[in-house]
Protein backbone atom coordinates (compact mmCIF):
# COMPACT_ATOMS: atom_id res chain seq x y z
CA UNK A 1 0.00 0.00 0.00
CA UNK A 2 2.61 2.69 0.99
CA UNK A 3 5.68 1.08 -1.31
CA UNK A 4 4.68 3.79 -3.82
CA UNK A 5 7.04 6.49 -5.33
CA UNK A 6 4.59 8.77 -4.77
CA UNK A 7 4.67 8.52 -0.85
CA UNK A 8 8.97 8.84 -1.35
CA UNK A 9 8.27 11.98 -3.55
CA UNK A 10 5.92 13.81 -1.67
CA UNK A 11 8.11 13.81 1.78
CA UNK A 12 9.65 17.22 1.36
CA UNK A 13 6.02 18.64 0.24
CA UNK A 14 4.69 17.17 4.28
CA UNK A 15 7.87 19.47 5.27
CA UNK A 16 6.52 22.10 4.04
CA UNK A 17 3.47 22.16 4.72
CA UNK A 18 4.36 21.32 8.08
CA UNK A 19 6.10 24.38 7.93
CA UNK A 20 3.42 26.71 6.53
CA UNK A 21 1.10 25.15 9.34
CA UNK A 22 3.37 25.88 12.05
CA UNK A 23 4.12 29.74 10.75
CA UNK A 24 0.47 30.10 10.79
CA UNK A 25 0.05 29.07 13.92
CA UNK A 26 2.26 31.01 15.55
CA UNK A 27 1.20 34.17 13.64
CA UNK A 28 -2.48 33.65 14.61
CA UNK A 29 -1.44 33.02 18.35
CA UNK A 30 -3.07 29.63 17.91
CA UNK A 31 0.04 27.24 17.62
CA UNK A 32 -0.69 23.48 18.61
CA UNK A 33 3.36 22.33 17.90
CA UNK A 34 5.07 21.08 20.21
CA UNK A 35 8.70 19.74 19.75
CA UNK A 36 8.55 16.46 21.79
CA UNK A 37 5.60 15.56 20.06
CA UNK A 38 6.23 16.34 16.42
CA UNK A 39 9.55 14.77 16.98
CA UNK A 40 8.24 11.71 18.33
CA UNK A 41 5.55 11.62 15.70
CA UNK A 42 7.96 12.43 12.43
CA UNK A 43 10.07 9.66 14.22
CA UNK A 44 7.70 7.01 13.66
CA UNK A 45 7.00 7.96 10.66
CA UNK A 46 10.45 7.76 9.72
CA UNK A 47 10.71 4.23 10.72
CA UNK A 48 7.87 3.19 9.10
CA UNK A 49 9.24 3.60 6.07
CA UNK A 50 11.92 0.94 6.90
CA UNK A 51 9.52 -2.27 6.54
CA UNK A 52 8.87 -1.63 2.65
CA UNK A 53 12.33 -1.13 2.10
CA UNK A 54 13.13 -4.37 4.06
CA UNK A 55 10.52 -6.04 1.76
CA UNK A 56 8.68 -7.50 4.85
CA UNK A 57 5.58 -9.86 4.66
CA UNK A 58 3.79 -11.90 2.56
CA UNK A 59 1.46 -9.20 0.99
CA UNK A 60 3.43 -9.25 -2.51
CA UNK A 61 3.40 -12.95 -2.61
CA UNK A 62 0.41 -13.17 -1.56
CA UNK A 63 -1.36 -10.22 -4.21
CA UNK A 64 0.86 -11.61 -7.05
CA UNK A 65 -0.56 -15.15 -6.42
CA UNK A 66 -4.06 -13.91 -6.69
CA UNK A 67 -4.29 -11.70 -9.56
CA UNK A 68 -1.91 -14.63 -11.91
CA UNK A 69 -4.15 -17.37 -10.27
CA UNK A 70 -7.35 -16.13 -9.08
CA UNK A 71 -8.40 -12.68 -11.49
CA UNK A 72 -11.61 -12.60 -12.56
CA UNK A 73 -10.92 -10.71 -14.74
CA UNK A 74 -13.94 -7.76 -14.51
CA UNK A 75 -12.15 -4.93 -15.02
CA UNK A 76 -10.32 -3.85 -18.54
CA UNK A 77 -6.80 -3.23 -18.41
CA UNK A 78 -7.00 0.07 -20.09
CA UNK A 79 -9.99 2.14 -19.22
CA UNK A 80 -10.39 5.18 -17.42
CA UNK A 81 -13.26 3.02 -15.79
CA UNK A 82 -10.89 0.84 -13.88
CA UNK A 83 -8.87 3.41 -12.46
CA UNK A 84 -12.47 4.93 -11.03
CA UNK A 85 -13.50 1.71 -9.84
CA UNK A 86 -10.04 0.91 -8.13
CA UNK A 87 -9.77 4.35 -6.56
CA UNK A 88 -13.72 3.48 -4.81
CA UNK A 89 -12.85 -0.30 -4.14
CA UNK A 90 -9.69 0.55 -2.38
CA UNK A 91 -11.45 3.25 -0.28
CA UNK A 92 -14.13 0.87 1.26
CA UNK A 93 -11.31 -1.82 1.46
CA UNK A 94 -9.39 0.94 3.35
CA UNK A 95 -12.94 2.03 5.66
CA UNK A 96 -13.32 -1.89 7.08
CA UNK A 97 -9.80 -2.41 7.62
CA UNK A 98 -9.60 1.19 8.90
CA UNK A 99 -12.66 0.22 11.45
CA UNK A 100 -11.66 -3.50 12.11
CA UNK A 101 -8.60 -2.12 13.32
CA UNK A 102 -10.55 -0.02 16.12
CA UNK A 103 -12.56 -2.63 17.20
CA UNK A 104 -10.13 -6.17 17.35
CA UNK A 105 -7.14 -5.88 19.58
CA UNK A 106 -4.62 -7.53 17.29
CA UNK A 107 -5.01 -5.09 14.64
CA UNK A 108 -5.48 -1.77 17.06
CA UNK A 109 -1.91 -3.03 18.15
CA UNK A 110 -0.64 -1.62 14.95
CA UNK A 111 -2.59 1.50 14.46
CA UNK A 112 -2.78 2.55 17.87
CA UNK A 113 0.72 4.12 17.30
CA UNK A 114 -1.08 6.60 14.89
CA UNK A 115 -3.67 7.22 17.46
CA UNK A 116 -0.73 8.26 20.84
CA UNK A 117 -0.43 11.87 19.55
CA UNK A 118 -2.02 14.09 22.18
CA UNK A 119 -1.91 16.89 19.36
CA UNK A 120 -3.61 17.19 16.42
CA UNK A 121 -1.46 18.98 13.62
CA UNK A 122 0.09 17.98 10.18
CA UNK A 123 2.71 16.00 11.91
CA UNK A 124 0.35 14.01 13.73
CA UNK A 125 -0.03 12.37 9.68
CA UNK A 126 2.99 11.26 9.52
CA UNK A 127 2.84 9.02 13.05
CA UNK A 128 2.68 5.75 11.26
CA UNK A 129 2.80 2.02 12.52
CA UNK A 130 5.76 -0.05 11.70
CA UNK A 131 4.26 -3.54 12.09
CA UNK A 132 0.93 -2.76 9.56
CA UNK A 133 2.46 -4.95 6.78
CA UNK A 134 1.79 -8.17 9.33
CA UNK A 135 -2.00 -7.60 8.86
CA UNK A 136 -3.68 -5.05 6.41
CA UNK A 137 -2.59 -6.59 3.67
CA UNK A 138 -5.71 -8.74 3.72
CA UNK A 139 -8.27 -6.19 3.70
CA UNK A 140 -7.05 -5.40 0.03
CA UNK A 141 -7.11 -8.88 -1.45
CA UNK A 142 -10.71 -8.40 -3.15
CA UNK A 143 -9.17 -5.56 -5.26
CA UNK A 144 -6.71 -8.02 -7.19
CA UNK A 145 -9.81 -10.97 -7.38
CA UNK A 146 -11.75 -8.05 -9.72
CA UNK A 147 -8.84 -7.57 -11.57
CA UNK A 148 -7.12 -4.28 -10.90
CA UNK A 149 -3.69 -4.07 -12.30
CA UNK A 150 -0.84 -3.75 -9.80
CA UNK A 151 0.31 -0.70 -11.09
CA UNK A 152 -3.24 0.61 -10.74
CA UNK A 153 -3.88 -0.45 -7.24
CA UNK A 154 -0.03 1.02 -5.76
CA UNK A 155 -1.26 4.33 -7.29
CA UNK A 156 -4.58 4.65 -6.43
CA UNK A 157 -3.45 3.17 -2.94
CA UNK A 158 -0.36 6.22 -2.67
CA UNK A 159 -3.29 8.90 -3.73
CA UNK A 160 -5.59 8.20 -1.38
CA UNK A 161 -2.65 8.08 1.84
CA UNK A 162 -1.50 11.65 0.46
CA UNK A 163 -5.01 12.50 0.55
CA UNK A 164 -5.63 11.76 4.27
CA UNK A 165 -2.48 14.25 5.35
CA UNK A 166 -3.83 17.22 5.00
CA UNK A 167 -6.88 16.48 6.86
CA UNK A 168 -4.92 16.26 9.82
CA UNK A 169 -5.36 20.15 11.35
CA UNK A 170 -7.03 22.25 13.64
CA UNK A 171 -6.87 25.12 11.48
CA UNK A 172 -9.64 24.43 8.86
CA UNK A 173 -13.12 24.31 10.12
CA UNK A 174 -16.34 22.58 8.59
CA UNK A 175 -16.52 22.62 4.62
CA UNK A 176 -20.06 22.81 4.12
CA UNK A 177 -21.57 20.34 1.64
CA UNK A 178 -17.87 18.23 1.48
CA UNK A 179 -18.91 17.23 5.27
CA UNK A 180 -21.63 14.52 3.47
CA UNK A 181 -18.84 13.38 0.59
CA UNK A 182 -15.44 13.70 1.70
CA UNK A 183 -13.81 13.12 5.02
CA UNK A 184 -12.44 16.61 5.98
CA UNK A 185 -10.80 17.74 9.07
CA UNK A 186 -13.95 18.72 11.04
CA UNK A 187 -14.88 15.03 10.55
CA UNK A 188 -11.13 13.51 11.34
CA UNK A 189 -11.29 15.33 14.59
CA UNK A 190 -13.43 13.69 15.61
CA UNK A 191 -12.11 10.20 14.42
CA UNK A 192 -8.88 11.22 16.46
CA UNK A 193 -10.13 12.18 19.84
CA UNK A 194 -10.83 10.23 22.62
CA UNK A 195 -13.79 12.26 24.47
CA UNK A 196 -16.71 9.18 24.85
CA UNK A 197 -18.69 11.16 22.64
CA UNK A 198 -16.64 11.28 19.84
CA UNK A 199 -14.56 7.56 20.30
CA UNK A 200 -14.49 4.81 17.16
CA UNK A 201 -16.06 6.78 14.73
CA UNK A 202 -15.40 8.53 11.26
CA UNK A 203 -12.87 5.78 9.60
CA UNK A 204 -13.14 6.74 5.91
CA UNK A 205 -10.25 7.46 3.88
CA UNK A 206 -11.11 9.44 1.48
CA UNK A 207 -14.96 9.29 1.14
CA UNK A 208 -16.79 9.95 4.72
CA UNK A 209 -19.74 8.06 2.69
CA UNK A 210 -19.17 5.04 4.22
CA UNK A 211 -19.17 5.54 7.39
CA UNK A 212 -22.86 7.40 6.58
CA UNK A 213 -23.81 3.96 5.05
CA UNK A 214 -22.72 1.84 7.93
CA UNK A 215 -23.23 4.31 10.81
CA UNK A 216 -20.13 5.07 12.32
CA UNK A 217 -20.38 8.92 11.50
CA UNK A 218 -19.68 11.13 14.21
CA UNK A 219 -20.61 15.13 13.53
CA UNK A 220 -18.12 17.14 15.63
CA UNK A 221 -19.81 19.57 17.77
CA UNK A 222 -18.88 23.39 18.22
CA UNK A 223 -19.73 22.93 22.05
CA UNK A 224 -17.45 19.63 22.32
CA UNK A 225 -14.11 20.44 21.61
CA UNK A 226 -11.76 17.24 20.48
CA UNK A 227 -9.14 15.52 23.34
CA UNK A 228 -6.53 13.97 21.68
CA UNK A 229 -4.50 10.70 22.33
CA UNK A 230 -5.48 7.46 23.57
CA UNK A 231 -7.88 6.93 26.70
CA UNK A 232 -5.07 4.60 27.76
CA UNK A 233 -2.19 7.03 27.77
CA UNK A 234 1.15 5.84 26.34
CA UNK A 235 3.23 8.46 27.96
CA UNK A 236 6.09 7.82 26.71
CA UNK A 237 8.06 9.50 23.39
CA UNK A 238 9.97 6.06 22.99
CA UNK A 239 9.09 4.91 18.88
CA UNK A 240 9.78 1.53 19.97
CA UNK A 241 7.57 1.48 22.85
CA UNK A 242 4.89 3.16 21.06
CA UNK A 243 4.98 0.16 18.38
CA UNK A 244 5.02 -2.87 20.97
CA UNK A 245 2.96 -1.54 24.03
CA UNK A 246 -0.64 -3.06 22.97
CA UNK A 247 1.42 -6.54 21.58
CA UNK A 248 3.20 -6.20 24.90
CA UNK A 249 -0.36 -6.31 26.83
CA UNK A 250 -1.67 -9.13 25.12
CA UNK A 251 1.25 -11.21 25.66
CA UNK A 252 1.51 -10.36 29.36
CA UNK A 253 -2.01 -11.02 29.54
CA UNK A 254 -2.46 -14.26 27.58
CA UNK A 255 0.06 -15.57 29.53
CA UNK A 256 -1.08 -14.79 32.96
CA UNK A 257 -5.08 -15.28 32.12
CA UNK A 258 -6.65 -18.91 32.54
CA UNK A 259 -8.16 -21.33 30.68
CA UNK A 260 -7.38 -21.25 26.88
CA UNK A 261 -10.40 -19.52 25.19
CA UNK A 262 -9.09 -16.38 27.59
CA UNK A 263 -6.05 -16.54 26.25
CA UNK A 264 -7.03 -17.10 22.75
CA UNK A 265 -10.03 -14.13 23.43
CA UNK A 266 -7.10 -12.06 24.50
CA UNK A 267 -6.07 -11.10 20.76
CA UNK A 268 -9.33 -11.15 19.07
CA UNK A 269 -11.96 -9.72 21.07
CA UNK A 270 -12.84 -6.27 21.10
CA UNK A 271 -10.41 -3.53 22.08
CA UNK A 272 -12.21 -2.48 25.79
CA UNK A 273 -11.76 -6.03 26.52
CA UNK A 274 -9.96 -7.49 29.05
CA UNK A 275 -10.10 -10.83 31.13
CA UNK A 276 -11.42 -10.20 34.75
CA UNK A 277 -8.05 -11.82 36.26
CA UNK A 278 -5.73 -9.78 34.59
CA UNK A 279 -7.53 -6.72 34.57
CA UNK A 280 -7.42 -6.85 38.54
CA UNK A 281 -3.68 -8.52 38.46
CA UNK A 282 -2.49 -5.46 35.96
CA UNK A 283 -4.58 -2.87 36.00
CA UNK A 284 -5.16 0.08 33.25
CA UNK A 285 -5.64 3.88 34.15
CA UNK A 286 -7.59 5.29 31.88
CA UNK A 287 -7.43 8.92 31.19
CA UNK A 288 -9.88 11.37 33.31
CA UNK A 289 -11.17 13.67 30.62
CA UNK A 290 -12.31 16.89 33.56
CA UNK A 291 -8.41 16.91 34.10
CA UNK A 292 -6.37 15.98 31.71
CA UNK A 293 -2.88 16.81 31.11
CA UNK A 294 -0.70 16.12 28.49
CA UNK A 295 2.19 14.16 28.34
CA UNK A 296 4.60 17.13 28.48
CA UNK A 297 8.25 16.53 30.18
CA UNK A 298 10.76 19.47 30.36
CA UNK A 299 14.08 19.94 29.68
CA UNK A 300 16.12 22.92 28.79
CA UNK A 301 17.36 24.42 25.80
CA UNK A 302 20.66 22.62 25.43
CA UNK A 303 18.86 19.55 24.87
CA UNK A 304 16.14 20.86 22.98
CA UNK A 305 18.97 22.02 20.68
CA UNK A 306 20.58 18.97 20.90
CA UNK A 307 17.39 16.57 19.86
CA UNK A 308 16.28 18.90 17.28
CA UNK A 309 19.67 19.05 15.87
CA UNK A 310 20.08 15.00 16.01
CA UNK A 311 16.41 14.88 14.47
CA UNK A 312 17.27 16.65 11.12
CA UNK A 313 20.17 14.89 10.65
CA UNK A 314 18.20 11.42 11.00
CA UNK A 315 15.27 13.24 8.92
CA UNK A 316 18.36 13.60 6.28
CA UNK A 317 19.54 10.60 6.42
CA UNK A 318 16.18 8.73 6.20
CA UNK A 319 15.45 10.27 2.76
CA UNK A 320 19.30 9.39 2.04
CA UNK A 321 18.33 5.86 2.66
CA UNK A 322 14.75 5.70 0.85
CA UNK A 323 16.54 7.14 -2.60
CA UNK A 324 19.89 5.11 -2.45
CA UNK A 325 18.49 1.50 -1.42
CA UNK A 326 18.92 -0.05 -4.75
CA UNK A 327 22.75 1.07 -4.67
CA UNK A 328 23.87 -0.73 -1.80
CA UNK A 329 23.42 -4.74 -0.36
CA UNK A 330 20.20 -6.00 1.66
CA UNK A 331 22.68 -6.19 4.66
CA UNK A 332 23.93 -2.88 4.25
CA UNK A 333 20.32 -1.35 4.32
CA UNK A 334 19.51 -3.58 7.07
CA UNK A 335 22.56 -2.42 9.22
CA UNK A 336 21.63 1.13 8.18
CA UNK A 337 18.05 0.66 9.34
CA UNK A 338 19.14 -0.67 12.64
CA UNK A 339 21.27 2.40 13.08
CA UNK A 340 18.51 4.83 11.66
CA UNK A 341 15.96 2.88 14.20
CA UNK A 342 18.96 3.30 17.87
CA UNK A 343 19.21 6.73 17.14
CA UNK A 344 15.96 7.77 16.51
CA UNK A 345 14.47 5.98 19.80
CA UNK A 346 17.66 7.93 21.71
CA UNK A 347 16.46 11.25 20.29
CA UNK A 348 13.23 10.79 21.88
CA UNK A 349 14.46 9.23 24.83
CA UNK A 350 16.66 12.18 25.84
CA UNK A 351 13.41 14.61 24.91
CA UNK A 352 12.45 12.90 28.18
CA UNK A 353 15.29 13.86 30.15
CA UNK A 354 16.70 10.59 30.63
CA UNK A 355 20.39 11.26 31.13
CA UNK A 356 20.89 7.63 30.49
CA UNK A 357 20.19 8.01 27.33
CA UNK A 358 22.84 10.96 26.97
CA UNK A 359 25.33 8.59 27.86
CA UNK A 360 23.88 5.82 25.35
CA UNK A 361 24.02 8.65 22.90
CA UNK A 362 28.07 9.46 23.70
CA UNK A 363 28.62 5.48 23.53
CA UNK A 364 26.78 5.28 20.44
CA UNK A 365 28.48 7.92 18.81
CA UNK A 366 32.10 7.09 19.88
CA UNK A 367 31.41 3.33 18.33
CA UNK A 368 29.93 4.92 14.94
CA UNK A 369 33.32 6.94 14.70
CA UNK A 370 35.34 4.35 15.34
CA UNK A 371 33.58 1.61 13.39
CA UNK A 372 34.20 4.50 10.74
CA UNK A 373 37.66 4.76 11.21
CA UNK A 374 38.54 1.25 11.40
CA UNK A 375 36.35 -0.24 8.18
CA UNK A 376 37.06 2.57 5.50
CA UNK A 377 34.21 1.50 3.87
CA UNK A 378 35.26 1.59 -0.27
CA UNK A 379 33.38 2.22 -2.16
CA UNK A 380 31.49 5.62 -0.04
CA UNK A 381 27.88 4.55 1.37
CA UNK A 382 26.06 8.33 2.09
CA UNK A 383 24.17 7.02 4.36
CA UNK A 384 27.23 5.32 6.45
CA UNK A 385 29.35 8.78 5.87
CA UNK A 386 26.26 10.22 7.30
CA UNK A 387 25.86 8.54 10.20
CA UNK A 388 29.85 8.65 11.00
CA UNK A 389 29.42 12.91 10.29
CA UNK A 390 26.22 12.76 12.90
CA UNK A 391 28.02 11.08 15.25
CA UNK A 392 31.24 13.53 15.36
CA UNK A 393 28.67 16.26 15.62
CA UNK A 394 26.68 14.58 18.67
CA UNK A 395 29.94 14.24 20.21
CA UNK A 396 31.11 17.71 19.83
CA UNK A 397 27.92 19.02 21.07
CA UNK A 398 27.06 17.13 23.77
CA UNK A 399 30.48 17.56 25.35
CA UNK A 400 31.04 21.06 24.86
CA UNK A 401 27.00 23.02 25.33
CA UNK A 402 25.52 20.57 27.59
CA UNK A 403 25.50 22.19 31.23
CA UNK A 404 28.40 21.53 33.04
CA UNK A 405 26.24 19.66 35.69
CA UNK A 406 25.19 17.24 32.65
CA UNK A 407 28.93 16.90 31.31
CA UNK A 408 29.76 15.85 35.24
CA UNK A 409 26.88 13.22 34.66
CA UNK A 410 27.87 11.98 31.98
CA UNK A 411 31.84 11.88 33.08
CA UNK A 412 30.49 10.17 36.19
Amino acid sequence: MDTSILISLAVPVFFLMIGIELVYGYASGKNNYRLNDSVAAISLGLISRIPPMLNLGVQGIVWTSIATNYNLQLLPNDSWVTWLIAFVLYDVCYYWMHRMSHEIKVLWASHVVHHQGEEFNLSTALRQTSSGWLWKWIFYTPVFFVGVPGEVFFTVAAINLLYQFWVHTEHIRKLGMLEYIFVTPSNHRVHHAQNPEYIDANYGGVFILWDRFFGTFIEERDELKPTYGTVKPLRSWNPIWSNIEIYDQMIRDSFHTKGIKNKIKVWFSSTRWRPDDVMEKFPHFSNDMDNFVKYDPQCDSAIKSFSLMQFITNSIISTALIFTVSDQSYLITCAVAVMLIFSTTLVNLILENKQWAINLEIIRSIFVVTAYLSFNIQPSILTIDLFFYQALLSIFYLLMFLPINNRLSIIK
